[in-house]
């Protein structure tokens, strides 16, 4: 199994035990994962809002995957970084009601996932990045062997590449690059203003362009 689906596994079990008042069983919460798949963000939101634990789940089961790859590429430690999402979508269930739909759900979850990055950060020292997180597609069997190596060598070489920048240059680049987000969701997330966004991705830009130049 890879790391995301325990991650996953995980940060869902032990986010619904915390918010519940009387626990609630993995099971339980993966038997009725479908019955929320469909809902529209906003439908789960006012529907998580009122209590229910199912909807919350499936924001849980729809966004904490994406949380959690963020986290892990800026903490460079996964135990780190579930810590990191399970205080997120355990904040994100306490002040769900107060939630008005002012940025997309994900801009939210994101936004509130870099301030516990920032805690966390503040605890311990960044290592290299660890290059699963980046979502690279999986290789074909039939994929030549020096193809495999060579790309094992560039994602190796981007993650200690990314290791290297500032914080907010590595979280602005992988918000743009990974999350695909724009300029304007950014900045809700990072709390800083277009213009810092782009100072920021340009710079993590030429950085990986000087770092990286050997792969062109």
């Amino acid at each position: 199994m890879s790391h995301t689906n325990i991650g996953r596994r995980s940060i869902v079990a032990c986010t619904l035990a915390e918010v519940s008042n009387d626990g609630v069983s993995t099971d339980r919460i993966f038997d009725d994962e479908e019955a929320w798949a469909g809902a529209s963000d906003k439908v789960l939101v006012h529907a998580a809002a009122i209590g229910e634990q199912d909807a919350f789940e499936a924001i849980v089961v729809r966004y904490g995957p994406q949380l959690l790859r963020y986290a892990t590429t800026l903490l460079n430690d996964h135990g780190a970084a579930e810590e990191v999402v399970q205080d997120t979508l355990v904040a994100a269930w306490k002040s769900i009601s107060d939630f008005r739909f002012q940025s997309s759900l994900r801009t939210w979850l994101f936004g509130i996932t870099a301030h516990k990055v920032i805690d966390q950060q503040r605890r311990r020292t960044a290592t290299p990045s660890e290059d699963w997180v980046l979502d690279r597609p999986a290789e074909a069997s039939s994929v030549d062997p020096a193809a495999r190596a060579t790309n094992a060598g560039f994602m190796e070489d981007l993650g200690l590449a990314l290791g290297e920048l500032p914080y907010k240059q590595r979280a602005c680049w992988l918000l743009r690059e990974v999350e695909g987000m724009s300029h304007e969701e950014i900045g809700q997330v990072m709390a800083l203003s277009n213009g810092a966004v782009r100072g920021n991705l340009q710079r993590a830009r030429a950085t990986l362009s000087v770092r990286m130049a050997r792969w062109r």
